[in-house]
């Protein structure tokens, strides 16, 4: 159940409900923004008829002489008429200007396919235009109003004209917040398929400068006003003065936080969406990405941030690959070195070998798919035993693996792990692929260990006498009765524990050596295994 809801609030987390989830058909998503866009038109002109009636009775200076009843009404059927048709107006107007012709939403929306720049940059501009569409129509009610009341009272028209026009102003602002808000889900597709060009797109900064133009500006100008007419006129008073000042600030504490608070929104949400990918990145989730549907540069950022963990799923996969190829420890040496170059060091070294007997005649007598099966399950359990063990694999040679166990990455006690590693090798060969006869020969002693080949394509590997030496005791092992064959220096060399696993035979003369070798071989299974020896590791 907790982890349902886990994954429930990730998905919300990375695809909000204001945003919608990409797997909802473009259909629906039209609908939908739609429905919120026409919402936001209204709300932003039921905020800005608010400020006007608000600020008409609290806040207006009225000529005592030319406000009466019939002024009063005739003022208020004006604007009751005028926002029914503005309403009807902006809307169709507004959505016209977003979803209608070649390069707008509603075709490659239903259509579900890609846009184009152009209707990406459309999309990004969508907010925009439905402001223009408010200024302008807020704009003529301006005037409508100043032409009606001059009749009455020219100081009555001036009045009521920059309450019409303040009222504009927090229409426009509102509606421009909001409109982006409405637009998201359809920003978010945009941007899913690219970045679009940005020129005459507001960003965070135009954002912020209209919450100000509303919480501060509009109620400023107000107060400014109010100062020219108390300094001009000697009919206003002192209680006429207090109230609309205090109106004034009223209207600016609430009106304006609902512009800031919506303003933050949208400015934090996706701030927040990039801090919770962050927090994914961070716990090693390079599968994290981030819905862009911000028109500002908060939404660069949210592309920015999916680019980068791009960046980082791709460096993963090509290093996984690249420990695949070389082994872990190898390739994080590799990634560690700033400018790699050829050559090595001298390091002190175990290295075990292990090679297959007949690997010729099972390949003439079995199909190739039964063969390379058999080679892939046997250097599975090689890779896997090695690598618990702390080695790595240098070299596959066709049916024969190299192991290091000292390089790249110092070991304690290589000689006890590499000698460990052979003995476990054998016995669960033996258990599991009893099909394949196999040797195994573990020497040590200093072996260069580094970049070798050319300057444009090298390997990391490892040069020396031990390599040799555990060949060539490979192939002794073969065939004798252990199959696993180690140089008695490698035993001494070894932890109390592990040498008391194994005992020491003949002395030979080994090819391409210059002394003899005294060879070791486990002690019989019989004689010195315990229950810890004999168990399989799970």
């Amino acid at each position: 159940m907790r982890g349902g809801l886990r994954e429930r609030l990730d998905r919300w987390a990375s695809h909000p409900w204001l945003v919608g989830h990409p797997s909802v058909p473009g259909r629906t998503l039209g609908t939908r923004v739609r429905v919120m866009t026409i919402a936001a038109i209204v709300t932003a002109n039921a905020v800005g008829a608010a400020v006007v009636l608000c600020f008409a009775l609290w806040a207006l200076p009225k000529p005592d002489d030319t406000v009466d009843a019939t002024v009063t009404w005739t003022n208020l059927g004006l604007a009751v008429l005028y926002i029914v048709v503005a309403l009807v107006l902006g809307v169709r107007w507004g959505r016209r200007l977003v979803e209608g012709g070649s390069d707008g939403i509603r075709g490659w929306l239903e259509a579900d396919s890609r846009p184009s720049p152009k209707q990406r940059l459309r999309v990004l501009r969508g907010p925009l235009r439905i402001m223009a569409v408010q200024a302008v129509l807020w704009g003529i009610a301006s005037l409508c109003f100043v032409a009606l009341n001059l009749t009455f009272s020219g100081l009555l028209a001036l009045g009521v004209g920059l309450t019409v026009a303040l009222g504009g102003l927090t229409t426009s602002a509102v509606a421009y917040v909001l409109a982006e808000l409405a637009l998201r889900p359809v920003a978010s597709r945009a941007l899913a398929s690219g970045t679009a060009d940005r020129r005459g797109v507001p960003g965070v900064g135009a954002r912020w400068l209209l919450a100000w133009a509303l919480g501060t500006g509009t109620p400023i100008v107000g107060l400014m006003l109010i100062g020219i007419v108390a300094l001009t006129s000697v009919s206003m008073t002192e209680t006429t003065l207090a109230v609309t000042t205090v109106a004034l600030s009223a209207i600016a504490l609430v009106f304006g936080a609902f512009v800031s608070m919506l303003s933050a929104y949208a400015t934090v949400h996706p701030i927040s969406s990039i801090r919770r990918g962050l927090a994914q990145v961070q716990k090693g989730d390079f599968d994290v990405e981030l819905g862009v549907w911000d028109s500002t540069e908060m939404g660069l950022l949210q592309a920015g941030f999916n680019e980068m963990a791009a960046g980082l799923r791709e460096r993963e996969r090509i290093r996984d690959l690249f420990g695949r190829q070389v082994g872990q420890d190898v390739a994080r040496h590799a990634l560690a070195l700033e400018n790699p170059q050829l050559g090595g060091e001298v390091c002190d070294v175990a290295v075990l070998f292990v090679d297959l007997v007949g690997s010729t005649t099972l390949a003439a007598t079995r199909p190739p798919q039964e063969v390379v099966e058999l080679l892939n399950r046997f250097f599975a359990e090689v890779v896997e035993l090695v690598e618990r063990h702390g080695g790595w694999i240098n070299k596959f040679q066709g049916d024969a693996a190299l192991a290091i166990f000292g390089a790249p990455v110092a070991l304690d006690d290589a000689q006890a792990s590499a000698l460990r590693a052979g003995r476990e090798l054998e016995q669960r060969l033996r258990e599991k692929l009893p099909a394949l006869q196999l040797g195994i020969g573990v020497a040590t002693g200093p072996a260069v260990a580094g970049h070798v080949d050319a300057e444009r394509r090298f390997e990391y590997t490892v040069i020396g006498d031990p390599v040799n030496e555990a060949a060539r005791l490979t192939e002794l092992a073969k065939s004798h009765d252990a199959r696993v064959l180690a140089s008695e220096e490698t035993v001494a060399r070894a932890g109390q524990e592990e040498r008391s696993r194994w005992e020491t035979g003949d002395s030979v003369m080994l090819r391409g050596r210059t002394g003899a070798t005294t060879l070791a071989h486990p002690v019989k299974r019989d004689a010195a295994a315990t229950p810890s020896d004999t168990e399989m590791p799970s």
